[in-house]
């Protein structure tokens, strides 16, 4: 039966689409399983999708017109240039939003999870091999910047799995990892119940207890985060160290964004084979799928979901795309960008050079 969908093929409720039409936002996400950065937007019709190939993609960041991915072994940096997008030559007068790559920085296979730029401009990276929060440039893989206070040794051990990163007035404030464990991949021990919460600014643990956390986020002044394996949303009170169920979730949650009064959550189709996921309780559920949720935030109520049904089994980061009706991306694999030029006053597509096919597809 899945055989003759199409490609990341999806279910979505009614209300889906038009809560995205009425925020004006369209939505991009990572899909490590997969490989892709997916966008999604929604038309008259329903929704509209454009994946784009970014292998093991995973942290994202969208802030000021780019977008940062991180993929196995690097971070690419893509800026939106809408002035080129009506005339995009495979696609004309499609897109009003075109993310075209900029920079590239090699990290290595260092798992890098969530990530963002800081009021001092800098982009910041978990990266969980090393166990440490760096910032990323053009003189090293990595620059380390911090490490939890129960990490003796700044090495490629995933000791804790460092994985999400919350900022808060433009600096890095809020981390989870799975376990506060300095052995390696100590965190796998207890998944359950050894995930973590750290406050940067104290450099102290101040929440314990679970579950496989992912995903902080200060949003309009309340600390959310995503408790995975116990399938919760929660928001926290750093200053008591208390939390509080926003809304069950049906399933695996990683990746969290938020706009207006809504909050759209990722869900994963969990593995029962892999050696990660694969022992945990709700592993073995029958209805779990891989989607996004639509929270309503004063209410906790679910608005609407989208349930994909083909191709896309995980989901790790969600970001919004603020007044993008239909956005389109091009991934660095993708020969026709080279062709893109914008510059302050100039934005043209250069001629196809003479003897070279185009007959790339993505």
């Amino acid at each position: 039966m899945s055989q003759s969908l199409a490609p990341f093929s999806c279910t979505y409720s009614v209300d889906f689409p038009d809560i995205l039409t009425s925020i004006g936002c369209s939505l991009a996400l990572t899909t490590y399983q997969s490989g892709k950065v997916i966008l999604v937007s929604p038309t008259a019709e329903g929704i509209v999708q454009l994946p784009r190939t970014f292998p093991d993609a995973m942290g994202l960041a969208v802030e000021d017109g780019r977008m940062a991915v991180a993929t196995r072994d690097e971070i690419v940096v893509l800026a939106d240039c809408q002035s080129l997008a009506p005339s995009y030559p495979r696609q004309p007068n499609t897109y009003d939003s075109l993310f075209l790559p900029r920079a590239v920085y090699s990290t290595g296979r260092m798992a890098i999870h969530d990530l963002g730029w800081g009021r001092d401009g800098r982009l910041y990276a978990i990266n969980t091999v090393c166990s440490c929060l760096s910032v990323i440039d053009d003189r090293h893989s990595f620059t380390p910047v911090w490490k939890p206070p129960f990490i003796e040794r700044m090495v490629p051990d995933d000791a804790c799995h460092l994985n999400g990163l919350a900022f808060e007035d433009g600096q890095p404030r809020f981390l989870t990892a799975l376990g506060a464990t300095s052995t390696r991949q100590g965190w796998r021990e207890n998944k359950l119940g050894g995930g973590i919460l750290i406050d940067l600014s104290s450099n102290e643990v101040i929440l314990r207890g679970l579950a496989m956390p992912h995903s902080p986020r200060i949003i309009d002044g309340t600390l959310f985060l995503l408790n995975s394996a116990a399938c919760e949303l929660l928001a926290v009170d750093p200053e008591t160290g208390t939390r509080e169920t926003v809304v069950r979730l049906p399933g695996f949650a990683r990746g969290l964004a938020a706009y207006g009064d809504y909050l759209f959550v990722g869900l994963s189709q969990l593995r029962h084979d892999h050696r990660v996921f694969g022992d945990l309780p709700i592993a073995h559920a029958k209805d779990l799928y891989c989607g996004i949720l639509c929270v309503h935030r004063p209410s906790g109520r679910i608005a609407g979901e989208l349930r994909y049904l083909r191709t896309c089994k995980e989901i790790y980061d969600i970001q919004m795309l603020p007044g993008i009706r239909r956005p389109g991306i091009l991934s660095p694999a993708n020969e026709i960008h080279h062709r893109a030029v914008a510059a302050p006053g100039i934005a043209l597509w250069a001629p196809e050079p003479e003897g070279i096919a185009d007959g790339y597809q993505d």
